[in-house]
C-alpha cells in the first residue's frame, strides 16, 4: 500500500473516473485530498512515471496517481488502514498499491 512521507495511507475514490475530482464539501472533510504545491515527489515505492496533478475548482492542484486522484482518511494515525473498501459519498474509497490498482 502507499503511505505518504508521515505514515497515511492513500486512498482512491472509485465514484471518480479519469484524473477529475469528484470530491468536495462535506466529501472532502472526511477525505482529505492529497495536495501539492509542485511536482509531486514520491517514496521508495511510488512509481514516478505515475505520479501527476490534477486542478480541483478552487485551484489547488491535487496530486493523482495511475490516473487517479488521491486522498486521506481524516481519522486515521500513522500507519493505520481503517477504510479500506468502505462505501460512502456516493463510491468505494480503495488503499493504493504501487502499481496504481486498489488493494484487493
Amino acid at each position: 500500500m502507499l503511505y505518504d512521507a508521515s505514515g497515511q495511507p492513500i486512498y482512491l475514490f472509485d465514484k471518480e473516473k479519469g484524473t477529475t475530482p469528484d470530491c468536495y464539501g462535506a466529501c472532502a472533510e472526511a477525505w482529505p485530498p492529497v495536495f501539492t504545491d509542485g511536482a509531486p515527489i514520491g517514496g521508495k515505492d511510488v512509481r514516478a512515471a505515475l505520479l501527476g496533478t490534477s486542478t480541483r475548482t478552487d485551484g489547488r492542484r491535487q496530486v493523482t496517481y495511475a490516473g487517479h486522484p488521491l486522498y486521506f482518511y481524516a481519522h486515521e494515525g500513522k500507519y493505520q488502514v481503517r477504510c479500506h473498501d468502505v462505501t460512502e459519498f456516493g463510491g468505494t474509497w480503495l488503499v493504493v498499491r504501487p502499481d496504481g490498482t486498489p488493494a484487493p
